[in-house]
């Protein structure tokens, strides 16, 4: 039988039941099950449909739009488990950590006959469940799966791949995998896993998205569910990727097809078509782009870049150019959109908070001027950026101009995160925050698109501000829905912001054309003939924006017309944006709308998108780009212009720099002579190349925050080589107290290696002094396991100053902590270290940044870093 042809007989075999001639056709009662939630029509559907093909034997998708209760009928349907299959379990559910809390208070509210375990925290407290449960077990019978504590057990992707050696050897009954476009990769560590190792043969996968990208992540998570079905990858896209090469009649059919076949396996219901046939009622959304401007300084930031990678761009256009080249244009122009002061050393110096903040970014201007407005009225917001260090930079904004907000992505720890969650969503379900409701409440939740917000619950806001677009737009998607969904009581307004004519323009215009592939497979959409480019979109997505580039004009670098932004236009401008929702509150709503306030007139500053889009990507326009190349060539040559470096770093003449390279080699030479002569050996550790590049900022990585004394590291992972790591000055005077005190104990070696240091002019800004601490133990003992204290100096020392010693510097301990992380690898160890850059008890302190620091070089380096805090205090 072809393959095919296997498909479509199992769909045809699933589908006969769906049809009332099978089992489990009845009509479910979710009062039986002891449901105590009133499910609506649609829900109620969704868990006889899960029925249906858990009776048949079959593993399936729950592929609702996020905001439709996927949670809620997910715990229905293992309650009628429970009741009406006589199964107590046990019951896996895996799922992000940020939607823990989520599960349990749902589980307690609609199911309270499941007895739910929230399998989370730090290892020594999974350890004391796993002893908890053991008991239990052998109190009641050892053989029996019946008598674990608990129906349910909740835990998260990590700790699923942590605690694999335990959670695997339990039999599951049912699994259930929330967000599981985690699992679109079938080479990932996660899916092999689960796949190899776990015993769950009957399992749920539950996804907002799923379809991202491609058909090939849509073949990853159909053969999860069933292997058997749907055979290999090769197989899957032969039969139906290849329907791009034929023509428009055969490419509906052969979509039509998988359709139906998908249809079988996958349950899709979105908040369009469910409001279309009166089974769903919520209020409108209204989506806008707003195009803004590139100011002055960041037109020279754009155009800088763009001169400087010129060579590589000509090679691109002989096709000589790498994809990673590529893309690190493309990073360096989108930072440019977002606000020049991303990039090192642009920025006013000395550093002070001030309007030049706001005024460097026509984004920012026009942020600027939307909170104000959305302020005054009473509305709360949400306001989402890819990167972290753009949160950085609307943090210091929010700062300025004195809004509350709360902030949650991959260095807010979970303790903190579910407070913030609780902080924004706890007074404001029921309606609007008014100028008379208590401000105290924050008005701004900031959130990096894919760090850890996945499945919120985040309906007190109603308006949605995108600063910048995520390169998937199925990630913008599901941003979306966490206001937008069963809950929300206002009218919701999602805000774009574009800048015009850029590659962040470009962009934008290719995440529309990425979405129809979604649309055109799990949706409803009519297929067209110009759709079948869509199959290979991601293939061309890199070489459209690079192509796109000459939507920006160079000559407008030196056009000073162009350069004043129009404060009173862009106002006129804001104000219209806040209006649309109000205009579309009483008339049609679900529209979408562009207002580019230079293309329109200011008493019509709005359009439909549709259009724009359509104008805008006509496709890979290479003439254009190559025209374009020529025309900047010439521009670069005659302008006189200054360029701006990033980093104000200024070229040296090629001899001089020669001279400059041997004079320092002759110095360093000259102090190893003395050094040896002396008997001195630095135990500063050289400088590394980090393996990965420095813009990636990675939101997993294997950080535990515990409680405890850092210097004591074999209480937390006994058996175990350790490195302790602590901040100092450059003085040389070793100080007393806190960590003083701690490693003065611990051993002596450690304040005899930093006093010699400093005498032998070994102590700079940067160095990480790397000291060996149990080496020549006296106790000879079998546990006598590697240690190190690593001593990080990144802090001056001026006695003339006020306050003598200065605030750690980022970039020098950035520095430390890869020299420490790529040590810890050399030498299969973990870092011990205090909560540091976290002083005054500021809420809004330098620990954003360090732990985003941590998280990035213990990915990148795999090692576990282990942060120790004393418990506020209540």
């Amino acid at each position: 039988m072809k393959y095919e042809q296997r498909l479509e007989a199992a769909a045809k075999t699933i589908y006969k039941d769906d049809d009332g001639r099978g089992v489990g056709a009845q009509v479910v009662d979710l009062a039986d099950f002891g449901v105590t939630a009133t499910l609506k029509p649609y829900q109620v559907e969704g868990v006889s449909w899960l029925i249906r093909r858990f009776l048949l034997g079959v593993n399936v998708i729950l592929g609702d739009e996020m905001g439709l209760g996927k949670t809620l009928q997910a715990i229905s349907f293992l309650s009628y488990l429970k009741t009406h299959q006589m199964s107590t379990g046990p019951f896996l559910v895996l799922c992000p950590l940020s939607v823990t809390d989520g599960w349990v208070s749902e589980i307690e509210k609609f199911t309270p006959g499941l007895k739910a375990l929230r399998y989370v925290g730090d290892k020594e407290h999974r350890c004391s469940l796993r002893k908890a449960m053991y008991t239990h077990v052998k109190e009641h019978s050892i053989s029996d799966v019946s008598s674990l504590p608990f129906d349910l057990l909740l835990t998260t992707y990590d700790i699923a791949l942590v605690d694999q050696d335990f959670l695997s050897q339990i039999p599951w009954y049912y699994a259930i995998i929330d967000e599981a476009q985690r699992l679109k990769n079938p080479s990932s560590v996660l899916y092999n896993v689960l796949i190899e190792r776990f015993l769950i043969p009957r399992r749920l996968l539950m996804t907002g998205t799923p379809i991202q990208n491609n058909l090939s992540e849509l073949w990853s998570l159909m053969h999860f569910c069933m292997p058997s079905v749907f055979g290999t990858l090769e197989q899957f896209l032969s039969t139906f990727k290849e329907a791009g090469d034929l023509s428009s009649a055969k490419i509906k059919e052969s979509f039509r097809s998988l359709k139906w076949i998908l249809g079988a396996f996958m349950l899709r219901r979105t908040k369009a078509k469910l409001i279309e046939c009166g089974n769903l009622v919520l209020p409108p959304l209204t989506e806008i782009t707003v195009m803004a401007p590139l100011v002055s300084l960041q037109k020279k930031v754009y155009t800088s870049i763009l001169r400087k990678e010129l060579p590589t761009l000509l090679a691109f256009s002989s096709g000589a150019s790498g994809h990673q080249s590529l893309q690190n244009i493309v990073i360096q122009l989108r930072k440019a959109c977002s606000h020049p002061y991303l990039f090192p050393g642009i920025e006013p110096e000395p550093y002070e908070e001030g309007e030049h903040l706001v005024q460097a970014s026509g984004k920012l201007v026009i942020l600027d001027q939307l909170l104000q407005k959305l302020y005054d009225s009473g509305h709360r917001v949400l306001l989402f950026a890819q990167m972290t260090t753009t949160l950085d930079i609307l943090q210091d904004f929010l700062e300025l101009r004195k809004y509350s907000y709360e902030r949650l992505d991959g260095s807010v720890r979970a303790e903190e995160r579910f407070a913030a969650i609780r902080s924004f969503s706890g007074p404001s379900a029921e309606g609007r925050m008014t100028s008379k409701v208590d401000r105290n409440n924050a008005f701004v939740f900031m959130i990096s698109t894919r760090a850890g917000g996945v499945g919120l619950n985040l309906v007190a806001a109603d308006t949605v501000i995108f600063y910048e677009q995520d390169w998937n737009p199925q990630v913008d998607k599901q941003a979306l829905q966490r206001a937008h969904r069963i809950g929300q009581m206002n009218h919701v307004l999602s805000i774009n912001l574009v800048t015009r004519n850029t590659v962040d323009e470009v962009i934008m215009r290719r995440a529309d054309r990425k979405l129809q592939l979604s649309h055109t497979v799990v949706g409803d959409d009519a297929i067209d003939k110009d759709q079948k480019e869509t199959m290979g979109v991601e293939m061309g997505d890199l070489r459209s924006v690079i192509f796109g580039l000459h939507k920006f004009d160079p000559k407008e670098i030196n056009n000073e017309e162009s350069n004043s932004t129009n404060l009173s236009e862009l106002i006129s401008m804001v104000e219209k944006v806040i209006a649309i929702r109000h205009e579309q509150m009483l008339g049609e709503a679900g529209q979408k709308f562009e207002v580019d306030p230079n293309i329109l007139d200011r008493s019509d500053l709005v359009m439909q998108g549709s259009s724009a889009s359509t104008v805008f990507d006509s496709g890979l326009d290479e003439a254009s780009y190559l025209a374009w190349v020529e025309k900047f060539k010439e521009i670069s040559q005659s302008s006189g212009d200054s360029i701006v470096e990033m980093g104000n770093r200024k070229k040296l003449p090629e001899d001089k720099h020669f001279k400059l390279e041997a004079a320092r080699k002759k110095t360093e030479e000259k102090k190893l002579a003395k050094w040896e002569a002396l008997g001195y050996h630095s135990l500063s550790v050289k400088d590394t190349i980090c393996p990965v590049d420095g813009d990636i900022m990675s939101d997993s990585g294997y950080v535990h925050l515990v409680y405890g004394d850092c210097t004591h590291p074999s209480k937390v992972c006994p058996s175990e080589p350790a490195i302790v790591f602590s901040c100092v000055d450059n003085s040389g005077n070793w100080g007393h107290g806190g960590m003083f005190d701690a490693l003065a104990k611990l051993s002596a070696s450690i304040t005899d290696a930093y006093q010699r240091a400093s005498e032998f002019g070994d102590l700079h800004l940067g160095d990480l002094h790397l000291i060996r601490i149990n080496e020549e133990s006296d106790k000879e003992t079998e546990d006598n396991i590697p240690m190190w204290v690593a001593l990080a100096v990144v802090q001056s020392f001026n006695p003339r100053r006020k306050v003598p010693r200065s605030d750690i510097s980022i970039p020098d301990l950035e520095s430390c902590l890869s020299k420490a992380s790529f040590s810890a690898a050399q030498n299969s160890a973990s870092i011990h270290m205090p909560r540091i850059g976290y002083q005054d008890g500021s809420d809004r302190s330098q620990w954003y940044i360090v732990e985003r620091l941590l998280r990035k070089y213990a990915s990148i380096y795999n090692i576990k870093i282990f942060v120790y805090y004393y418990r506020r205090s209540s």
